[in-house]
């Protein structure tokens, strides 16, 4: 079955989605360097990148989608607008993006489609003739009389394969039958993914691809390494963290944070590279003088692992480091999608 992919970004959902004997033939992607990104990793796919708005780049994705029979959409629409990362502003023009989606839907009508978005979207609402409706509402409204079965729910990543919570709203959306959700797994911690890995300080380089220590100043090391594992640095008596001119700084309890080893690993974000963003420092080992180890974020291999990416993944070469961390943060963990595909209505399918 040809698939086609809207908002793709690099391609991070597809990574497992062959094992469903789907192929992403045409995807969108607005960004350039998303949209070179993707094509080193989809050698194969018609990658056509530029804005979906545009009336020219919708009527070239659509073309080409149905030109290669596609019967599997999948839309990630960008979730600013409606995320608590960002302001969460309903008149956030991004929200509106689903109208295109849905829009791209009624003319390809494909057999199946996953829509995934942060939790946010099956609370909010988008003008619509000058009324505001809430997005769940519109999309069945445009889509039932179609014949389409739509299942809109909240889900964890943390629950499905993936050491990581993550809690994504996902609409399965299947014409004929209804697209139900796969058992949950047992959680998997950050112990189990990445405890294996070698114990890194700041600038340290390991013999594992990608399994190397960002640079950090003294300051952060320091009240970093007297900071417990799965605890924050804002709550040392001592050692926490302050200006160059020693004024106390102040900040939300996730940040200079520390995760923990005996659960899922916490929301990877764009800004996991920052001590000072949400709960991206390394768990540590507490050592013979009370201090703990790993005064540092989480390296990409680290992240890799905690996102469900193979062993094999890799950026390419011309990726720098900070893009590749803002892919992961944005990316859709794609375990969760592996799984999702495992109850893909049968009797459809064959």
């Amino acid at each position: 079955m040809n698939g086609v992919s809207l908002f793709a970004n690099v391609g991070i959902a597809e990574t497992y989605i062959k094992n469903h004997n789907i192929d992403i033939v045409v995807a969108n992607e607005l960004l350039e360097n998303r949209a070179k990104f993707y094509k080193e990793h989809h050698k194969n796919c018609n990658m056509i990148q530029g804005d979906i708005t545009d009336e020219n780049i919708f009527d070239k994705v659509l073309e080409k989608a149905k030109k290669q029979k596609c019967d599997f959409l999948m839309a990630t629409p960008p979730c600013q607008g409606m995320s608590v990362a960002g302001k969460m502003r309903e008149d956030d023009p991004r929200n509106s993006l689903i109208k295109f989606v849905v829009k791209f839907i009624l003319k390809l009508q494909p057999t199946y489609i996953l829509i995934e978005n942060v939790q946010g979207i099956l609370k909010t609402s988008i003008n619509i003739d000058n009324k505001n409706i809430n997005i769940v509402d519109y999309i069945n409204d445009k889509l039932m009389p179609f014949d389409y079965i739509i299942n809109s729910t909240l889900v964890d990543t943390a629950d499905y394969g993936t050491p990581q919570t993550r809690k994504r709203a996902i609409m399965l959306i299947s014409k004929h039958d209804k697209w139900e959700l796969p058992k949950k797994d047992k959680k998997i911690t950050v112990k189990e993914a990445i405890g294996h890995l070698p114990s890194l300080e700041s600038e340290e380089i390991s013999d594992i691809q990608y399994h190397c220590a960002k640079k950090h100043n003294d300051r952060h090391i320091s009240f970093l390494r007297h900071t417990p594992t799965g605890k924050t640095a804002l709550d040392n008596e001592i050692y926490y963290p302050k200006k160059q001119d020693g004024t106390r700084i102040k900040g939300y309890a996730t940040t200079y944070k520390r995760i923990d080893w005996d659960r899922p690993a916490p929301t990877i974000t764009m800004a996991n590279g920052s001590v000072s963003s949400q709960n991206n420092v390394h768990p540590g080992i507490l050592k013979k003088d009370g201090t703990y180890s790993d005064a540092r974020v989480l390296s990409l291999k680290e992240i890799f692992i905690l996102t469900g990416l193979p062993d094999d993944w890799h950026p390419p070469k011309w990726a720098s480091e900070n893009l590749t961390r803002q892919v992961i943060g944005e990316g859709v963990p794609p375990r969760l999608i592996d799984k999702l595909l495992t109850t893909i209505p049968k009797e459809i399918s064959e």
